[in-house]
């Protein structure tokens, strides 16, 4: 099975939308999965608003960079 890390985010209730707790995971080979922890079910990355999306997108672009730093060290 391939690396990945593990990221939790829980956001507050806001307004009617209930609160959420989220597990991200990103593999090394690109795969993610979200898991809703209050429910267990997997969501897809199309599902999520407000502060999870924003979550979802700025620890992508960062496991991006980290994978590209990664590949440059060690081709370079």
């Amino acid at each position: 099975m391939a690396n990945c890390e593990h990221f939790r985010f829980m956001e507050p209730s806001i307004g009617t939308r209930p609160s959420s707790d989220l597990t991200f995971k990103f593999f090394e080979d690109g795969k993610l999965v979200i898991v809703d922890n209050d429910t267990g079910r997997t969501i897809n990355p199309r599902e999520l608003r407000g502060g999870s999306y924003d979550f979802y997108v700025r620890q992508r672009i960062a496991f991006i960079k980290r994978d590209l730093n990664a590949k440059r060290a060690k081709y370079a």
